[in-house]
């Protein structure tokens, strides 16, 4: 689960961690009293899930009064477009402080699942570009694995600082950890942790992801959740328990098991075309359940056809085939359906969809699969 900027900000004081004076804003009338309240210069910022706002145009520096007002004006509502995240709706923004800045840093924690273990990253070419700093110059980029204590100074000292801003970009690293651990957080960012003219060091910019599976112990975490910025197939699948991630091609695959959806998708490409979803309705689904994947599958408005690849194991091909053809005749379904089924009552459910009336295509295997794909 993501969060925005001025909640992980509000996490960042509560663990300790400098963050400039701000204040969130919601709705046009405020915006002239709120920067009122600012020293100027001060920076306007798009609260919207995404990374690369200021290269999208929405972080905007204002040194004056009015231009302030104009900028949040342009920014509130905007259509922000971002090569991370697509198109978003900025409902809210973040009217900050400005800050007389000496040196931009970057910090993280995330997991590094290879070794695993918390990863402790940080560099001293923070800000926008930090993607390609990672790509042209990876050897500015200092990376820490932490499997017993963390001992931050081991990777702070390399970034050439003095012992006084040596040792708060430190006790900020602590705190970071102790958030990310007490939290569960996958992944806590400081881009930029800068350095003041005057010596401090503040989180110019937060961002928080939390594990999912781990949100049933932080229901304070749970409730900073903003359902505006989810996508919407994604919301309607978890309210039926479903794994659904939307994606960008034109074929909806329906499977059950996570290694089978990636082996799945692996076949549509190999067929010339690309998957519309990750859709996977687990081991134990019932016909209604299938009913109800199959209803969010063909919801998008995107799909050429639909590939269903089940294999029957506690999931029954017939329940699977009951609640396909339940799905079909209700919803009017006009795409082609392609099913493969190997298990469990596969013949069953191959009679019961060969014998519904409706347009199906039961493959007997992926390359039958892959060359009726190519088809279409």
């Amino acid at each position: 689960m993501k969060i925005h900027e001025y909640q992980a900000k509000e996490l960042f004081k509560q663990y300790g961690i400098k963050v400039p004076a701000s204040t969130l804003c919601d709705k046009r009338e405020n915006i002239e009293a709120i920067i009122k309240e600012m020293t100027m210069p001060c920076v306007i910022k798009a609260q919207v899930h995404s990374g690369a706002r200021g290269k999208a145009g929405g972080v905007k520096l204002a040194k004056d009064f009015q231009s302030a007002i104009q900028i949040a004006n342009n920014i509130l509502g905007m259509e922000l477009k971002s090569s991370q995240a697509g198109v978003k709706k900025v409902n809210k923004i973040l009217i900050e402080q400005g800050i007389d800045i000496d040196k931009e840093l970057y910090l993280s924690l995330t997991f590094d699942r290879a070794n695993e273990c918390t990863a402790f990253i940080c560099s001293t070419e923070g800000g926008m570009d930090i993607e390609e700093v990672a790509k042209n110059t990876p050897d500015k980029i200092y990376t820490q694995l932490i499997k017993d204590n963390f001992e931050p100074e081991i990777s702070v000292k390399k970034l050439g600082f003095n012992t006084d801003i040596t040792n708060k970009i430190c006790e900020t690293a602590k705190n970071l950890y102790k958030l990310a651990i007490e939290k569960d957080c996958s992944l806590v960012e400081i881009n930029p942790l800068v350095i003041t003219k005057s010596g401090e060091v503040i989180a110019l910019d937060a961002k928080i992801n939390f594990d999912d599976n781990a949100l049933f112990r932080h229901e304070d975490i749970l409730a900073l959740k903003d359902e505006a910025e989810e996508n919407p197939y994604e919301l309607e699948a978890q309210k039926y328990g479903l794994n659904y991630i939307k994606l960008d091609g034109t074929i909806g695959c329906m499977v059950n098991g996570a290694g089978l959806a990636m082996a799945t998708m692996d076949v549509i490409k190999l067929a010339g075309k690309n998957a519309a979803n990750f859709l996977d309705v687990g081991g134990g689904a019932s016909s209604e359940k299938i009913e109800k994947a199959f209803k969010l599958l063909i919801s998008d408005k995107n799909l050429e056809a639909v590939f269903i690849n089940i294999f029957g194991g506690i999931l029954r091909c017939d329940f699977l085939a009951e609640g396909v053809k339940n799905a079909i005749h209700t919803l009017n379904v006009k795409c082609p359906v392609i099913v493969r089924m190997e298990g469990t009552n596969k013949e069953k459910g191959a009679e019961i969809l060969n014998n519904s009336g409706l347009k199906f295509t039961v493959v007997k295997d992926l390359n039958e699969a892959i060359e009726v794909i190519k088809k279409i």
